[in-house]
């Protein structure tokens, strides 16, 4: 029992023993760490500490660099202001002086002025009173007074005046007659070009070329569907006669004539011709067609400088490239027209701009003729209008003609431009033998006269030089046989235009030093 107690108060002082070994332990390292924490945390301050003091300094040096270079923008800046202020200090010190001379100069110009005046003044009373005294001595010469001198020339005059008045009515009344045949002509002319036949070969037939005859049974086809198919898709006429290697295409229309021009080609090219190829061929053609008239209409108001045009005008300007009139492409004409009437506003000081758009426009309604009733001016209007051209661009058109008043100079530019181009010598196509027939005649006319040596008719027949035998013909004598010739070539002859007559008087005396 005694053992078992002694065992158990061992035990229990060694626990005690144990547990205050463990408590001096914990502590002993409980206080190494924490004294290392301290040293760790004595450090990091450390460190905290340098790296504040090393950012402040930087900060520092950033701000002094910062200061230096704001200070310098601001010292070049202050440099430059002050330059500036000197030159315009400078500017004013020299205008001032210019201002000065001016006005130095201006007063001695008004004191010469004033001299003048006086001057003037003083001649204007001399010439009165001479004035005065001539007219008293006139009156004295004649024996009449002033007034009845003024009634006998107001007389005189109105008698001159009556007969100059008849005179000029006479040839206002021929004009009026002169202007109605021309029109007259126009209206056949163009309903000739909208309702043609077969026999305006030059302006309703194309010409496909073959690679050989057998192509043309080929193109008949079977019966002859293929050619019925081609005929019905396009609205065109195929003539295959005798003609080698060759088809000939008649329409009045020339985009429904290009449409199976091309489509027709293409068949060629492709080798297979029936109905349903045909059929795919004629729209790839009017896809072409459409896609030049497009072109053709853009590259018009590109040449013409002429922008801000509706999409739908472009594309009946772009038809303008397949449409004659008298022979002359429609779409040159109009660009032509455009660039004659800008130039002609720009050296009047006109609406530049206005006149080419007017120009460019002035036949849009020869685009649209064969489909809708009416004048191609009135057609053309009519289309300005719905696309919402302006008013003067709508006189342009509808005046061309003389259809309308004019209401700006610049429809009265666009009128005279649509003249010159369309009586350009060779614009407007003739046949071959008026035309030579017309050139023979004038240098027959020219060579009746007598002293004539020899002429030439050059420049497509707009001008005719004469060579005159000088021995025959003197200075004065030239000056008449120039008259006596215009006046025949007035009266005899119908152009396009005028004709100018030059006539060369040369005398050479030719020696040779031996």
């Amino acid at each position: 029992m005694n053992i078992i107690l002694e065992y158990s108060i061992i035990a229990v002082v060694m626990v005690l023993i144990g547990l205050g070994v463990g408590y001096m332990m914990r502590k002993n390292i409980a206080e190494g760490k924490l004294n290392r924490a301290e040293t760790e945390a004595a450090r990091i301050v450390a460190d905290a500490e340098r790296l504040a003091e090393s950012k402040k300094k930087e900060a520092l040096v950033e701000a002094k660099e910062e200061i230096h270079k704001l200070r310098s923008e601001a010292d070049k800046e202050n440099r430059d202001r002050h330059n500036e202020l000197q030159r315009l200090e400078r500017r004013i010190l020299q205008k001032e002086e210019h201002l000065d001379g001016k006005l130095e100069s201006l007063e001695k110009k008004e004191d010469a002025l004033h001299r003048k005046e006086q001057e003037t003044k003083t001649l204007k009373e001399r010439t009165e009173a001479l004035y005065d005294q001539q007219m008293a001595e006139l009156e004295r010469i004649s024996g009449m007074t002033f007034e009845e001198a003024k009634g006998i020339l107001l007389s005189n005059v109105e008698q001159e005046i009556r007969h100059e008045t008849a005179v000029l009515v006479k040839d206002l009344e021929q004009q009026a007659k002169e202007e109605a045949e021309k029109n007259a002509r126009e209206i056949i002319a163009s309903a000739i070009q909208r309702c043609a036949a077969d026999h305006v070969a030059e302006s309703t037939v194309s010409v496909v070329a073959l690679p050989n005859d057998e192509m043309k049974g080929r193109i008949i086809g079977r019966e002859g569907r293929n050619i019925r198919a081609l005929e019905t898709l396009t609205g065109i006429d195929l003539i295959i006669d005798d003609t080698p290697e060759a088809v000939i295409l008649s329409g009045f229309d020339p985009i429904r004539r290009e449409v199976a021009r091309i489509a027709l080609e293409k068949l060629i090219v492709d080798g297979r011709i029936h109905p349903a190829r045909i059929e795919e061929m004629v729209g790839k053609a009017r896809k072409e067609v459409d896609q030049v008239i497009k072109d053709a209409g853009e590259q018009a108001t590109f040449e013409a400088d002429v922008h801000g045009l509706h999409p739908e005008i472009i594309r009946i300007l772009g038809r303008l490239k397949y449409r004659t009139s008298y022979g002359q492409n429609v779409l040159k004409h109009s660009v032509e027209v455009a660039h004659l009437a800008g130039m002609m506003a720009a050296e009047l000081g006109c609406d530049v701009t206005l006149a080419k758009r007017g120009g460019l426009l002035h036949d849009l309604g020869k685009a649209l003729d064969h489909d809708m009733e009416g004048s191609h001016v009135q057609i053309g209007v009519d289309v300005a209008k719905k696309y919402h051209e302006s008013v003067l661009v709508q006189n342009c058109i509808g005046a061309h003609h003389g259809d309308e008043e004019f209401k700006s100079v610049e429809a009265v530019l666009v009128a005279a431009a649509d003249a010159i181009s369309a009586a350009r010598p060779g614009a407007r196509r003739e046949t071959l033998e008026n035309y030579l027939k017309r050139l023979t005649k004038l240098e027959e006319i020219a060579e009746s006269f007598d002293g004539v040596e020899k002429c030439f008719a050059i420049q497509a027949g707009r001008e005719i030089r004469v060579m005159v035998k000088p021995e025959k013909i003197d200075e004065a004598e030239a000056t008449l046989l120039v008259r006596e010739m215009v006046k025949r070539i007035e009266s005899e002859l119908e152009y396009p235009g005028q004709i100018k007559v030059v006539i060369i008087r040369e005398t050479r005396v030719v020696d040779y030093a031996k």
